[in-house]
């Protein structure tokens, strides 16, 4: 792609490219095919999958390229984002399949990819809105096949791993592969929903409908995580509000006093742990998963500081993963837990880099939400906020949507804090500053 001659209109590529209406077409095919993943991939294959990747990644490069004029190179990708990407990427050369780990680590960069050229194509706003239209298709169908499997045909639809228990109210997996991954992408559309109402950017009967619809299937998941991620997201919810009302020249000492209640919070928790997961009636379940913390740990010891090389998603043929999966008789495809499958593939200077990426995230995105007029800025710590917490008890944020969100989240939240916007403030000029309440990137 060329220049067009000075003074002259540049070519109509170069429009389309840099258009509002194929940047938020983009974004909706972005969102459906990654969070459509599973069934994708049962339904047309893995080569699918990744080929529909690749067409979005050569198409965001068009169109960061068609848009490079207002774009700030500096404030493209957070710098915590780009290291923990580049310490992945060195992994493979001490990785025992550097093959497998290199198309592992092609994969997690294509989606951060993709959440970067999201992320500055569209506001948050924009990309709220763009995800309830895909979380209410998404989940809709997943009602219906399990409505379809369960109750009309009764019969379960194995290419999708859909047992058919809507019948009994659960568990039901939906189009998403597990319980656990409908639940957890329940509540991100519930979160999402919620924002679209306090804004009016739909109509109240959708609003309605999509909460009941969300709530609904988060509910029939079955899954214990869902009610610890709403406590969870509820307090955040609490706290944000509370802070956003607050006076102005006490907020600080409010900040510091909430943060020093989710430090006693979380050690209260770590403390009362088996009272807790015997309420959840999840202790099979938490047992299953300390042993395998366990494992990992003591495989850990072998490469404390490195690890053993970024696969992502865990290869059963591949060690540690088949070794760990052998010494336990199980068969596990991630080390359900991100914080330490991170630690197993990355070592301690992964869970450093990769707590400093999810932390700064999250402590920009709520200053940013606590001082904004408008709710829609709640949307990115809260989103954060479900990620974080269900790190604890699956590793669905290193891949799949899950990690498209949090690097979007963390591409949003550093557009407004961080070193990076001083320099462009001084670029540009006075009135310029995070001020003002508009978004960036308004529609054309």
């Amino acid at each position: 792609m060329t220049d067009s001659p000075r003074g002259a209109p540049p070519g109509r590529w170069v429009v389309l490219l840099a258009s509002a209406a194929l940047a938020r077409a983009y974004t909706l095919t972005v969102l459906g095919t990654v969070f459509s993943a599973f069934a994708i991939e049962r339904i047309a294959g893995r080569v699918t999958y990744a080929s529909i990747l690749v067409g979005l990644c050569v198409l965001g490069i068009g169109i960061l390229v068609a848009r490079r004029k207002e774009i700030s190179l500096v404030r493209l990708v957070p710098t915590t984002v780009v290291l923990f990407v580049a310490w992945a990427l060195v992994s493979v050369f001490w990785s025992q399949d550097a093959t497998s780990s290199f198309w592992g680590w092609v994969s997690t960069a294509s989606l951060a990819f993709l959440a970067v050229t999201i992320g500055h194509v569209r506001d948050t706003l924009q990309t709220a809105r763009a995800l309830g239209d895909v979380m209410r298709v998404l989940l809709s169908i997943s009602l219906g096949v399990e409505i379809a499997a369960g109750i009309l045909l009764d019969m379960p639809f194995r290419v999708l791993g859909i047992q058919g228990n809507i019948a009994q109210l659960g568990p039901v997996q939906g189009i998403f592969g597990t319980r656990n991954l409908l639940g957890f992408a329940a509540v991100i559309a519930l979160i999402t929903f919620l924002i679209e109402y306090r804004t009016q950017s739909v109509r109240v009967g959708v609003s309605v409908f999509s909460v009941v619809l969300a709530g609904g299937l988060a509910a029939l998941s079955d899954s214990p995580t869902v009610l610890v991620l709403a406590v969870a997201v509820g307090i955040a919810v609490g706290a944000l509000a509370l802070v956003r009302h607050s006076r102005p020249e006490g907020r600080s000492a409010l900040q510091f006093t909430l943060g020093g209640i989710v430090v006693v919070g979380l050690t209260v928790g770590y403390a009362a742990r088996h009272p807790i997961i015997a309420f959840l009636g999840a202790g099979s379940d938490f047992s299953m998963r300390v042993n395998l913390w366990n494992t990992m740990v003591d495989y850990l010891r072998s490469k404390p500081v490195q690890g053993w090389g970024w696969f992502g998603p865990w290869n059963p043929d591949e060690f540690p993963f088949s070794a760990i999966n052998y010494g336990l008789r199980t068969s596990h495809a991630t080390g359900l837990n991100a914080y330490f499958d991170v630690l197993l593939q990355l070592g301690w200077v992964g869970l450093l880099l990769f707590t400093a990426f999810a932390g700064v995230a999250l402590v920009r995105s709520w200053l940013d939400a606590s001082e904004r007029k408008s709710v829609i800025y709640a949307w990115t710590p809260l989103i954060l906020v479900t990620l974080l917490v269900d790190s604890m008890f699956e590793s669905f944020t290193l891949f799949g949507f899950g990690w498209l969100l949090l690097v979007l989240c963390a591409v949003r939240a550093g557009q407004s804090r961080s070193w990076r916007e001083r320099i462009d403030v001084v670029d540009a000029g006075p009135g310029t500053g995070p001020g003002a309440e508009s978004l960036p990137h308004a529609p054309r």
